[in-house]
């Protein structure tokens, strides 16, 4: 019975996320507040699951975890992409190297691509009568986002599902030879569903490694259902197809590689995952603990082998629009930093979070355990999505395997509060759900430590600091091995 009421709560969870995805439509500001019902309804499901899960047998647990993962995922497949435009942009960079064509030599409303263009990508235009009576061309569609853009060539009006269309990609070249890989499977004409199936397959396939690695190590195998079943990776990682998953994947890949003393492979699956979305970076200091030197100079040799074909097409244009999207971002001026700036000026937020995030990772880098990297990634990727607050919660996806491998329940507060930023546009309130994120991980950190909390960190933080001075230099090395 245990098994079985469990079993129902996360089909709920599938039931839920299917109804959403085939009945809302794309997410615009008529539908905010459903959207917001519907995202409740779904957490309410997977904490229910999840509190069931607790009382399931051992026996059941690994089949009762991956048939949920299969049946949540299956769920998130029965519709479009609903939150975000960029599997546009993804299909449409696919199409275009299956062409030969580097996407990032050309615009999406290039007139030299014409041809390629289509017509899910590209619907066509519809007219309109002006009040004074001209014929107009309008851009729109009722359940999806469409913009406008012109032809380089002709001038002509372009209607496309891709965002930005008049600049050219911003994503390093691991994705776009996974864009390109998916594409040339499936040919041009065929819609989202190539990328959302292949989303689907990472997240069941991540849910077994999880497995696996949570049984080896004596852990709770309950724990992969963070992942398996988290309505965040359902939703960005398969119906919206966000290439933020391969690189979590490959994060996930590269930190059990070092953890298993495969330090070269674990480097290559690192660079792979920076040259898919570059913040993947944020995972290197837990893995850097002995023998740093075999991780990073396998990353960088695989970074800057990725790019070297598209390097060798297109030159220096291989870096898009990531310096316009900074500075839209407004991560230049720190205009961007929606925590950090409620308490400091904007032109202080940026060195304030480098310096922030310089400490995080050299207290990481000094404290993770060499077989064990799991708890120093979570805190390392949570202290940036905090401190950066990124608007979009797909960013998060890098975060939500680490609380898996640790148990950590509490760090899925910090998705949550993106996923606030992502749904409701007012600054206090996204200031709000940062704040108690923050204070929900601090409450159940001290929980979790027990009595004599603050003593036992008092004693640690001490220690930490005459370690750091003392690979710094700034401190004699027999000091330091005292305290150790």
């Amino acid at each position: 019975m245990r098994t079985l009421f469990a079993a129902v709560a996360v089909t709920g969870l599938a039931a839920s996320v299917a109804w959403g995805v085939l009945e809302l439509g794309f997410l615009r500001e008529e539908l905010r507040a459903s959207y917001v019902v519907w995202t409740a309804v779904c957490w309410a499901f997977f904490v229910v699951a999840l509190l069931l899960l607790r009382r399931v047998p051992a026996r059941a647990v690994t089949a009762l975890v991956l048939a949920g993962t299969a049946l949540v995922g299956g769920a998130a497949l029965v519709g479009d992409p609903n939150t975000s435009t960029d599997p546009a942009r993804y299909a449409w960079d696919g199409i275009v190297q299956v062409n030969g064509v580097s996407p990032y030599a050309h615009t999406p409303d290039s007139g030299e691509l014409r041809d390629l263009r289509p017509d899910w990508i590209f619907p066509e235009s519809a007219p309109f009568t002006r009040d004074d009576g001209t014929i107009g061309e309008r851009c729109s569609q009722p359940d999806r986002q469409i913009h406008r853009a012109y032809d380089t060539e002709t001038g002509d009006v372009v209607c496309t599902a891709i965002n930005r269309p008049e600049v050219p990609t911003i994503y390093p070249p691991a994705a776009e030879l996974y864009f390109a890989g998916v594409r040339a499977l499936v040919g041009p004409e065929v819609g989202f569903f190539p990328l959302q199936l292949t989303g689907a397959l990472l997240v069941f396939g991540t849910t077994v490694a999880l497995v696996v690695t949570l049984r080896r190590r004596g852990l709770d195998p309950r724990w992969a259902a963070l992942w398996g079943w988290c309505p965040l990776v359902v939703g960005e990682g398969i119906t919206n197809s966000h290439v933020d998953l391969l690189g979590a994947v490959l994060v996930v890949a590269a930190t059990l590689l070092v953890a298993t003393g495969r330090r070269w492979r674990g480097g290559i699956a690192l660079g792979a995952a920076v040259a898919t979305k570059l913040i993947p970076a944020i995972a290197a200091p837990a893995l850097l603990r002995r023998q740093p030197a075999k991780v990073v100079v396998a990353s960088i040799v695989t970074f800057a082998l990725l790019y070297v074909p598209y390097v060798a097409t297109t030159g220096w244009q291989v870096l898009g629009y990531l310096p316009g999207y900074l500075t839209e971002e407004g991560y230049e001026d720190g205009s961007r930093f929606v925590f950090m700036s409620a308490f400091l000026p904007d032109a202080w937020t940026t060195p304030v979070v480098a310096l922030l995030l310089a400490v995080t990772a050299a207290l990481v880098w000094v404290k993770t355990p060499v077989d064990s990297p799991w708890l120093g990634q979570l805190v390392m990727i949570g202290v940036v999505l905090v401190a950066v607050s990124p608007r979009y919660p797909w960013y998060a996806l890098l975060l939500v395997p680490f609380v898996a491998l640790t148990g950590r329940w509490e760090w899925l507060a910090i998705p949550l509060a993106l996923l606030v930023r992502q749904l409701e546009p007012y600054m206090a309130l996204q200031r709000a759900s940062l704040a108690t994120a923050v204070l929900v991980i601090l409450l159940v950190s001290i929980w979790r430590a027990g009595p004599g909390w603050s003593e036992r960190l008092g004693d640690v933080v001490v220690a930490d600091v005459r370690r750091v001075r003392r690979i710094v230099g700034r401190r004699p090395a027999r000091t330091a091995a005292t305290v150790d």
